[in-house]
C-alpha cells in the first residue's frame, strides 16, 4: 500500500514568517494530495503558479518523497516527447531494466537512450502498435516507482505540453493505480492571435485536466494582498515606497506579483533618473515596455471605432455600456464586444445595463499615455454630458479644468459629499482634495476646511499616510484654533495603537485649543486613550473620560459627548464600578450621532461587551452581526475590522470555530490592506486558530500580536496578546513557559486597574499554570481574588472556570477526589451558563483525574463527553488531543491500585508516577501524559522513593511488577 503524503510538521512559531495566503494555498495543495488524485492550479501568467509548486515540491521532497517533474516551454510544443524526456529524466536505468524487452526498447528509444533499430523512423513511435507498447511502459515505470515509496508527478504550464506526451499523461491517469498523484498548473487568459484563449477553453484548462487521476481538485492562484505586495518587493530588495505607493502598485498589478515587480522597477528606474521622484496621485505610474508592448499589440488589433470606444470606457470613473452609448458611442455594444473577444475586457451583468471591467488594469492606464490629448478631452467632455452621477461628472469636469474654478471646486465638494454618503470614503477623499486644489487664492478658509475634510474621510478609508499628509499642510497654514485642532486630531486619530510615537503633539494642541471647551473635549477624549494605551491607567483615563464627556455636553458637541460617554463606559466596566451600567445607558440615548453609532468605539460596538460580562452570547453575536452588516455597506476598514475581531471572539465562546477562523482571517485580511495597526487581528487569529486550527499557527499569530502591541507601546492591548500566547502553552504542556507570560498578563492588567475578572478572562488559565508548576498556593491565592470579584458583580460564567481551576489546584495537591467532585460541577455551571469550549476543556480534565483515580470506565465516559463537544464545535486540534487521551485510558495498561502492597502509603499523583516508571516511561512522558510539570513528577517520584525504600527506578520496576509486593 502506497504510503500517504503528509503534510509537514510545523517547526517552531518563531521560525516561519507570519505569512497567510500562500502558505495556505501550498496547505491546501498538499492536503488533498496526501489522499491521491490530481491538482489544477490555474492563474493568469506571472500570478505565481510556479513559485507554488516550487514550495509543494520542497515539502514533498523534505519528507523523502519522490517528484517527477516537467516544465514545457512555448518552443518546446512542437517537439514530441520532449516533456516526456524532462519528467522521466531522473528515471536510473535500473528501473528501465525491470520491464519487458520490447517495452524498454520502445522507452528507451523515445527517451533518446538508445539508437533506433536499423531503418526505424528515428523519431519516437506515434502510433499503432508501438504507441500502446509506450504508453503501458511509462504506466509500469510509474507503478514502480510508486511501489518503492510516495511518487509525485509535476506539470507545470500544462498548456505548452506537447501532444504525444500529454496524450500518454492522459491514459496513465485514466487508468492511474490508487497512489498515484498529479500536481499541474496552467496559465489562463492566455490569447492567440483571433483574440480567443489559446487553450480553446473560456479558462485555459481544457483538455489539462484529463492529465490529473481523480479526485481532482481544481485550485485558482488568487491574487496577491497589497500586505504580500509590499513583502515580495522587501524580498526583492526593491525600494521601501510609502503605503500609498504600494497600494497604487498593488491595484495596478491586479495583485499579481510579476507585474508589480515590473512596475515597482520601472519606479526605481524614474527615481534613479532626472526627474529623482515618484509620482505623486494625480500622476500615472510609469509602465515599462515590457508591459506596455502587449496591452498595445491587442490594442491595435481592434478595429477603429473599437479603439475609439475603447478610449471613452478608459476615461470613466466606473463605466458601463449604457454611459459609453450616452457619450456618443452609438455601437458601444457591438465595439465592446469585439474587444471581449480580444481579451482585453468584460462585461459583467449589473443594474446599470453591464459594467465593464478591463482584464487588465494597467489597459486604461496605457490607454490614457497613449492616445492623443484632444481625443482625451473630447472622451472626458462627451462623459461629463452623458453623466447622471455626481462623483462622475465631477470628475470629469476636473480633468476639463485648466486651473483654480470655484465652480469645479463646488462640484468636486458636492461629489465628495455623495461619496461620503455611499459609504465610498477613500472616493471622497480624493475628491475633496482635488476641490481643494481646485478652490481659487482668495478662498484661504474653504481650501482649509476642504482639505482637512478629505483628511477625516482618509481616516475612515485607513488612508493614515494620506490623512498625516494632509493635517501637516493644514498646520502649515492654518491659524485659526478650530482648524489646527482639528488638525492634530487627524495626527493622533491616524497613528492607531501606536499613540506613544506621538507624545509631543497633546501638548501642543492643548496649547492651540487654548481655553475653547468644545475643543478641549475633544482633546480630553484622545488623552483618555493614550492614557490607558501607553500610560496604562485606566484610572487616570477615567477622569479624561469623565471631563471630555461633561465638556462636550456643555458645549452641545453631540458626538464628542457620546465618543466619551462610552470610552467611560469602557473603563467603568474594567474597573469594575458599579455606574458602568447607567453610563453605556447615557450612551445610547437619543439624540443619536450616526458617525458614533457605527465607529468601533462608539456604544453599540460596545453593548455587546456588556452582553459578553453578563455571559449573553446570543445577544451578543446579534448586536455584533447587525454592526458589521451596516459597516459593510458604508463604515470605516478600521471599525469593520474590529467588530470582526469581536465577532469571532464570540463565535470562539459558543463553540463555532470554523466561522470563527473564516471571521478573523477577514479582519486580518483588511488590516493588512488597509495599512492598519495588525496586533488586535492576529490575536483574533491566534484564538481562532486555537479553537479549531493549529496550535502552532495559533502561538505564530499570539507571537506576532505581541510582537505588534510591543512595537506600538501599546499597553492596553499587549495583555490580551500575552494571555493569548500564555493559553497555548499551556494547552501545549509548556506550564512553566505559560505561568510566565499569564502572570505578566496578571502584572499589566492589575497596574491598570481591572476589578470585573470578566473583563478579560485571564483569571482562571493563570490559576492552572501555576497549580501545573507545583505552586498550588499561588494558584489558589488567583482565584480566591478572582472569585471574590465574580461574586459581587454577578459572573457565573468566570466562577464556572474558575471551579475548574480549583480543581486543578487539589490534582496538584493530590486531592483527587476533590477534584473530580469540582470538575462535574464547573461542567455542569458552563453547561448552563452555554460556554461548549470550556465545557469539553473540563470533560477533558475530568477525564484525566477519573484515569488518575483508576476509574477507567468513568474515564471513558469524560472522554466521549468531551469529544462529542469538540467534534460538534470543529475544535480539530483539542479533538485529537481528546482522542489521544481516550485511546490512552482505554489501553488499561497502568493499574494503579488504591491499597495495599506498594501503593499503600502513596498518594494518588505518586502511585500513578510509579506505575508509569515501571512501565519505562521518562519523566517527560509521564508528565505529558498525567499533565503536570516535568518538576511535579521528579517531586512526586522523590517522595515515593522515600516511602517505599527504593534507590534506583529498577527496584521501583521490582516492586510494583512483583506479585504481593
Amino acid at each position: 500500500m502506497t504510503e500517504p503524503i503528509t503534510l509537514p510538521t510545523v517547526g517552531p512559531a518563531s521560525a516561519r514568517p507570519p505569512a497567510v495566503e500562500r502558505d495556505a494555498l501550498r496547505d491546501s495543495v498538499l492536503a488533498h494530495l496526501s489522499r491521491a488524485g490530481g491538482v489544477l492550479l490555474t492563474g493568469p501568467a506571472g500570478i505565481g503558479r510556479t513559485a507554488v509548486v516550487s514550495q509543494v515540491v520542497a515539502d514533498v521532497c523534505a519528507r523523502g518523497h519522490r517528484v517527477l517533474r516537467c516544465s514545457p516551454s512555448p518552443a518546446e510544443r512542437d517537439s514530441p516527447f520532449l516533456a516526456l524526456i524532462d519528467l522521466l529524466s531522473g528515471v536510473g536505468d535500473d528501473t528501465l531494466a525491470m520491464l519487458a524487452a520490447h517495452e524498454r526498447a520502445v522507452l528507451e528509444t523515445t527517451l533518446l537512450r538508445s539508437a533506433p533499430a536499423r531503418g526505424a523512423d528515428p523519431g519516437a513511435p506515434t502510433g499503432g502498435r508501438d504507441a500502446l507498447v509506450l504508453r503501458i511502459a511509462v504506466r509500469k515505470v510509474l507503478a514502480l516507482l510508486g511501489a518503492a515509496g510516495p511518487l509525485l508527478l509535476v506539470v507545470d504550464d500544462a498548456q505548452w505540453l506537447d501532444r504525444p506526451t500529454a496524450e500518454i499523461l492522459t491514459y496513465v491517469a485514466h487508468r492511474a493505480d490508487t497512489g498515484l498523484r498529479v500536481l499541474v498548473t496552467v496559465r489562463t487568459g492566455s490569447t492567440g492571435n483571433d483574440g480567443r484563449p489559446s487553450s480553446g477553453h473560456p479558462d485555459g484548462s481544457q483538455g489539462v485536466q484529463e492529465l490529473c487521476p481523480g479526485p481532482l481538485r481544481r485550485i485558482r492562484v488568487p491574487p496577491m494582498t497589497a500586505h504580500e505586495i509590499a513583502e515580495l518587493l522587501e524580498r526583492h530588495d526593491h525600494p521601501c515606497w510609502p503605503r500609498p505607493l504600494v497600494a497604487r502598485l498593488h491595484q495596478a498589478s491586479g495583485g499579481n506579483p510579476r507585474t508589480a515587480l515590473e512596475l515597482s522597477s520601472a519606479l526605481d528606474e524614474r527615481a534613479r533618473g532626472e526627474d529623482q521622484d515618484v509620482p505623486d496621485a494625480a500622476e500615472p505610474l510609469p509602465v515599462p515596455d515590457s508591459l506596455r508592448r502587449p496591452i498595445l499589440d491587442r490594442i491595435d488589433a481592434l478595429p477603429a471605432g473599437a479603439r475609439h470606444t475603447l478610449v471613452v470606457a478608459g476615461a470613466a470613473v466606473r463605466p458601463t455600456v449604457e454611459l459609453v452609448r450616452r457619450a456618443g458611442r452609438h455601437e458601444a455594444a457591438a465595439d465592446l464586444d469585439t474587444c471581449m473577444r480580444h481579451g482585453i475586457l468584460d462585461v459583467l451583468p449589473g443594474p446599470d445595463h453591464g459594467i465593464i471591467s478591463f482584464l487588465d488594469p494597467l489597459t486604461p492606464m496605457v490607454l490614457r499615455a497613449e492616445t492623443p490629448y484632444e481625443r482625451l478631452v473630447a472622451a472626458h467632455r462627451a462623459l461629463a454630458d452623458a453623466s447622471d452621477d455626481p462623483v462622475e461628472r465631477a470628475h470629469h469636469l476636473a480633468r476639463l479644468a485648466a486651473g483654480p474654478d470655484p465652480v469645479v471646486a463646488a462640484r468636486l465638494t458636492a461629489a465628495a459629499s455623495a461619496a461620503r454618503r455611499r459609504g465610498s470614503p477613500r472616493t471622497a477623499a480624493r475628491l475633496g482634495r482635488l476641490a481643494a486644489e481646485y478652490t481659487p487664492p482668495g478662498q484661504a478658509h474653504a481650501d482649509i476646511a476642504r482639505r482637512l475634510t478629505a483628511a477625516e474621510d482618509a481616516i475612515e478609508a485607513a488612508d493614515l499616510d494620506f490623512a498625516r499628509q494632509l493635517a501637516h499642510e493644514v498646520l502649515g497654514d492654518a491659524r485659526r484654533p478650530a482648524d489646527r485642532v482639528r488638525a492634530w486630531n487627524v495626527v493622533i486619530d491616524s497613528c492607531g495603537q501606536a499613540m506613544a510615537e506621538i507624545a509631543d503633539v497633546f501638548p501642543e494642541a492643548v496649547r492651540d485649543a487654548g481655553g475653547d471647551p468644545e475643543l478641549l473635549a475633544q482633546l480630553h477624549y484622545r488623552m483618555s486613550w493614550r492614557e490607558w494605551m501607553v500610560g496604562g491607567s485606566a484610572a487616570r483615563a477615567h477622569g479624561h473620560a469623565v471631563r471630555a464627556a461633561g465638556l462636550a455636553a456643555r458645549t452641545g458637541d453631540r458626538r464628542t459627548e457620546l465618543m466619551a460617554l462610552t470610552q467611560q463606559a469602557a473603563l467603568e466596566l474594567f474597573l469594575g464600578l458599579p455606574q458602568a451600567e447607567a453610563t453605556l445607558a447615557a450612551a445610547l440615548a437619543a439624540p443619536h450621532d450616526v458617525h458614533a453609532m457605527t465607529h468601533h468605539n462608539g456604544p453599540l460596538y460596545l453593548k455587546h461587551r456588556f452582553h459578553l460580562v453578563r455571559d449573553e452570547l446570543g445577544e451578543a453575536r446579534a448586536e455584533l452581526r447587525t454592526l458589521v452588516y451596516r459597516l459593510r455597506q458604508r463604515g470605516s476598514a478600521d471599525s469593520l475590522s474590529q467588530c470582526l475581531i469581536g465577532l469571532a471572539q464570540v463565535e470562539i465562546h459558543r463553540g463555532r470555530c470554523r466561522p470563527a477562523l473564516t471571521i478573523a482571517r477577514q479582519s486580518l485580511r483588511i488590516t493588512e490592506e488597509s495599512g492598519l495597526s495588525q496586533g488586535p487581528a492576529w490575536y483574533a487569529v491566534s484564538l481562532a486558530e486555537t479553537a479549531g486550527g493549529s496550535l502552532s499557527r495559533a502561538l505564530t499569530a499570539a507571537e506576532t500580536a505581541r510582537r505588534h502591541s510591543e512595537d506600538d507601546d501599546d499597553r492596553l492591548f499587549l495583555p490580551r496578546a500575552l494571555h493569548a500566547e500564555g493559553r497555548i502553552r499551556l494547552f501545549s504542556g509548556q506550564y512553566e513557559q505559560a505561568a510566565e507570560l499569564l502572570t505578566r498578563t496578571a502584572e499589566l492588567e492589575t497596574a491598570q486597574g481591572q476589578q470585573d475578572p470578566a473583563a478579560r478572562r485571564w483569571h482562571a488559565d493563570l490559576a492552572e499554570a501555576l497549580a501545573a508548576c507545583g505552586a498550588p498556593d499561588e494558584a489558589e491565592a488567583v482565584i480566591t481574588l478572582a472569585r471574590r470579584q465574580a461574586e459581587r458583580l454577578g459572573r457565573p460564567g468566570v466562577l464556572a472556570t474558575l471551579d475548574r481551576a480549583a480543581a486543578a489546584v487539589s490534582v496538584a495537591r493530590g486531592e483527587l477526589a476533590e477534584a473530580a467532585r469540582g470538575l462535574e460541577h464547573a461542567a455542569a455551571r458552563l453547561r448552563i451558563t452555554g460556554y461548549p469550549l470550556e465545557e469539553a476543556r473540563t470533560h477533558l480534565a475530568l477525564g484525566r483525574v477519573r484515569r488518575l483515580l483508576g476509574d477507567e470506565t468513568t474515564a471513558r465516559a469524560a472522554f466521549a463527553g468531551a469529544l462529542r463537544i469538540f467534534t460538534k464545535a470543529g475544535a480539530r486540534s483539542w479533538v485529537s488531543m481528546t482522542r489521544a487521551e481516550r485511546d490512552r485510558a482505554q489501553d488499561g495498561s497502568v493499574c494503579c491500585p488504591e491499597q495495599g502492597s506498594w501503593a499503600e502509603h502513596l498518594t494518588p499523583t505518586e502511585r500513578s508516577v510509579v506505575a508509569r516508571v515501571a512501565q519505562g516511561a521518562t519523566n517527560r512522558e509521564i508528565a505529558a501524559g498525567l499533565v503536570v510539570s516535568v518538576k511535579t513528577v521528579e517531586a512526586a517520584l522523590t517522595r515515593a522513593y522515600r516511602k517505599l525504600g527504593a534507590k534506583s527506578r529498577v527496584e521501583i520496576a521490582r516492586m510494583v511488577l512483583t506479585p504481593g509486593s
